[in-house]
């Protein structure tokens, strides 16, 4: 069972760690509500029933939390008015799928075309700030960048149920 968690935590502590900032947008309470989130995860994975659901039953909990959270501070106005939270179980499995799918190929890219990704994509890095920490010419980190997004849509493009259009346009992620 400890081995389970710490593959949940390896797979969905960054992701879920950065949904929970987007509603909370304080890194601490961020943190706070993440901890509590696996401890969720730890006491309740035995009533999980599919595993293949895993994804979207720990997004439910995440969701559920920020809820208390919100509830715990009496902001039921900030709750109902400025946090989407998507209830739809099926759209998050699809979503948790293609996310699968994704992330897996930002970690097969190289350590530098991953970095620029990750710090660009992941951690809002400006380009100008991501040349500053590699130590890059501005140009140089705007070509990092470019062509880690290319070989990334090249890869997603791979990845089963992405839909493209005629020019290579991601377009939609269909049902299997």
């Amino acid at each position: 069972m400890q081995h389970k968690i710490e593959e949940i935590w390896i797979d969905l502590n960054e992701e879920l760690f950065y949904f929970i900032l987007l509603k909370v947008k304080e890194k601490e309470v961020a943190k706070d509500i993440l901890q509590e989130v696996f401890i969720k995860i730890q006491t309740n994975i035995h009533q999980l029933q599919q595993p293949s659901k895993l994804t979207s039953w720990a997004y439910q909990i995440t969701r559920n939390t920020l809820i208390d959270y919100y509830r715990k501070k009496k902001n039921n106005s900030a709750l109902t008015e400025n946090l989407n939270l998507g209830e739809d179980e099926h759209q998050d499995f699809e979503y948790s799928k293609l996310s699968e799918c994704i992330n897996g190929k930002i970690n097969n890219l190289s350590d530098e075309y991953k970095e620029a990704i990750v710090l660009t994509y992941l951690k809002n890095f400006s380009q100008k700030q991501l040349a500053e920490h590699l130590q890059l010419s501005y140009s140089g980190a705007k070509s990092r960048v470019q062509k880690a997004r290319n070989i990334l849509k090249k890869d997603i493009l791979n990845c089963p149920n992405v839909a493209s259009d005629n020019s290579g346009k991601i377009i939609d992620f269909l049902e299997e």
